[in-house]
């Protein structure tokens, strides 16, 4: 009996040691999700959107993945060094919110990177094509190229008696910027104004130092999409408002912010929809066969309490136009 119970014994401890073909498999790994962004804070409006993407597809934050973030604070430079960080952690993927050129986060092409905010990659030479855009790279535009001379056109038909614009630009950001700058020319000519002329923050600390007298002689004031603009918006919309000038902006946040118009694509929807690419990546696809999208979301929100605040009268035409009214 003694021998019977030995060899029991230690037959269970056999089937119960590290390596038996019986033992318990590790845990699964949990994935890393880092993501960059211009601004300083985790809880806006996109990022919430992100989530809520994540939740839809099974994803509990802290459980069964893990969300680190890392903050430019205005700063296009930091870009690069942060998402280094992020790497070596090492993240499964990136998501970038406008943090300088997508090509030198990982300029070896080894972490998927999935940008929501996209503009022009194309033609800026960042992939292949929207359909196949190869390498480690992909995500969803917000269509600027088409909707930056609407902007304009949608503030002069608002207010026919402006002849010289003033548009807020970042030339940190040279070549998609500059894009967006050009084609708000071509709309201003096409438009007959006299001029638009550039008013330049490369980083937020020179964004708060500018005063409304840098809009003197516009009559109104277009805003050129860029991720620290974005972020910063309530400085941008602040300093705008205290020049008393008609404006439009890129995005709605502005205008739930104190913006008088925006018009544009639904950044936090971008954002949801980025988190089924996250799953699919995160599942085994390459973000290189993952189609470029654009979005289907746009916003056209009219503020008429600062229309209110700042004497202007926003025509019923115009309002019949807007997806939203603020009053």
């Amino acid at each position: 009996m003694k021998r019977r119970g030995v060899i029991i014994g230690g037959l269970a401890a056999l089937l119960l040691a590290p390596g038996s073909a019986y033992a318990e498999p590790p845990p699964a790994k949990i994935p890393f999700v880092g993501i960059l962004s211009m601004g300083d804070n985790e809880r806006v409006p996109m990022f919430e959107a992100f989530r809520a993407g994540l939740r839809d597809l099974g994803y509990i934050e802290g459980r069964n993945i893990i969300l680190e973030f890392r903050f430019t604070r205005g700063n296009r430079s930091l870009g690069p060094q942060l998402a280094a960080e992020l790497a070596a952690l090492p993240a499964d993927v990136i998501v970038s919110e406008g943090v300088g050129p997508l090509a030198t986060l990982d300029p070896a092409g080894r972490i998927p990177i999935v940008s929501p905010v996209m503009m022009n990659p194309v033609e800026l030479g960042l992939v292949a094509s929207l359909a196949r855009p190869g390498g480690n790279i992909t995500g969803f535009t917000l269509m600027h190229t088409e909707l930056n001379g609407k902007r304009l056109e949608l503030l002069h038909s608002t207010f026919p008696l402006i002849t010289t614009a003033a548009a807020l630009v970042n030339p940190a950001a040279a070549g998609q910027r500059e894009m967006a700058f050009e084609q708000t020319e071509t709309a201003a000519r096409l438009l007959g104004l006299e001029d638009v002329r550039r008013v330049e923050a490369a980083s937020a600390t020179a964004l708060r130092a500018l005063r409304p007298d840098v809009f003197s002689g516009a009559g109104g004031v277009v805003v050129i999409p860029d991720g620290l603009f974005y972020d910063y918006h309530r400085d941008v919309v602040a300093l705008v408002n205290e020049a008393r000038l008609p404006a439009i902006y890129p995005e709605r946040e502005y205008a739930d912010d104190g913006g008088l118009m925006a018009y544009g694509a639904n950044v936090a929807d971008n954002f949801r929809r980025a988190a089924g690419y996250v799953d699919r990546i995160l599942k085994g696809t390459k973000p290189g066969d993952l189609p470029i999208q654009e979005p289907v979301k746009f916003d056209f929100v009219v503020n008429l309490k600062t229309a209110a605040a700042l004497g202007l009268t926003i025509p019923p035409s115009i309002l019949a136009r807007a997806t939203e009214v603020i009053e």
